[in-house]
């Protein structure tokens, strides 16, 4: 793999949902680990909508399944989806400490809106930078 440390046109001015300038500042200005840290994002992340469904009811497999997604949202600057997921998985954090809490539909709702649009948007610029990388 060839690394690349000076600044190219590959990596996306704007990626909706995501704040990539922040992002590759967070990662010492290197896009190519931009670029890498997206594609595991992309992996890791593949069947999450699905998982995230199963773990639903069980609030602390739904509880570990945002965090994660949380956390690994936020590394490659998908600041929306973060947000949301921090939301849910703090009212989860506080219905396992024994409070009676409701969730709002309208919190799932946004948190997986988020994720479908930001999924979406990395998938695409990572098909754009691999037809650039082999062009």
């Amino acid at each position: 793999m060839q690394i690349m440390t000076e600044k190219t046109e590959l990596v996306p001015n704007s990626l909706e949902g995501f704040d990539v300038p922040a992002a590759i500042d967070r990662m010492l200005g290197r896009e190519d680990l931009w670029w890498e840290a997206l594609c595991l994002f992309l992996q890791h992340f593949a069947n999450w909508e699905a998982e995230w469904s199963a773990a639903q009811g069980d609030d602390a497999a739904e509880r570990r399944c945002v965090h994660a997604l949380r956390s690994g949202a936020a590394n490659v600057g998908a600041n929306q989806v973060s947000c949301a997921a921090a939301v849910l998985e703090e009212l989860l954090l506080v219905r396992l400490s024994g409070k009676a809490v409701m969730i709002p539909p309208s919190v799932r709702g946004y948190l997986r809106d988020c994720w479908r649009t930001a999924h979406g948007a990395a998938a695409q610029a990572n098909y754009r930078y691999c037809l650039k990388m082999a062009g």
